[in-house]
């Protein structure tokens, strides 16, 4: 092979390796910043189909419906805790913060956090439905044939008290 040529195959190799490195790169750190859906359930018993469970630091988004009587407000600052569940099981999701005018009790919600302890899920962000009609696709197949919709009387539709 004479020197031109294996000047060119040099070059040419060294051309793969780095964008070779430079996709390695990328992919490790897409997969570092990637929040994946979990029920209450899949936190728990873990993933249907894989078994795969989240790992305790591990950022996650986890989507069910507020516990009735499970939210504890602290009177001294933003912080709130409550209750998430699905069919099987439940989480506590603490957040710190503003929550979005359409939470309530009973109610679907997603949070995006991080798994600070097996059941419990320390939010950065909550949302909400934004209208009764409206469950997010997620959290309709966990809950199943037990999820309906929240029925209010007159007086709570007058006095906006749902």
């Amino acid at each position: 092979m004479n020197p031109r040529r294996k000047k060119r195959l040099a070059i040419i190799t060294t051309i793969f390796v780095g964008v070779a490195s430079v996709i390695g790169l990328v992919l490790y750190a897409l997969s570092q910043n990637i929040d994946l859906f979990f029920t209450p359930h899949e936190i728990v018993s873990g993933k249907d189909d894989t078994g795969i469970k989240p790992q305790i630091g591990q950022r996650i988004r986890v989507g069910g419906m507020v516990k009735e009587g499970s939210v504890q407000r602290n009177s001294e600052n933003l912080k709130i805790s409550f209750m998430i569940y699905d069919n099987a099981d439940e989480v506590t999701v603490t957040y710190e913060g503003l929550l979005p005018d359409l939470f309530r009790e009973g109610q679907g919600i997603v949070a995006n956090g991080v798994l600070v302890a097996p059941r419990v899920v320390k939010a950065t962000e909550v949302l909400a439905k934004h209208d009764e009609n409206y469950i997010s696709p997620e959290i309709a197949e966990a809950m199943g044939k037990q999820h309906k919709k929240p029925e209010y009387t007159e007086e709570q539709l007058e006095n906006k008290s749902y």
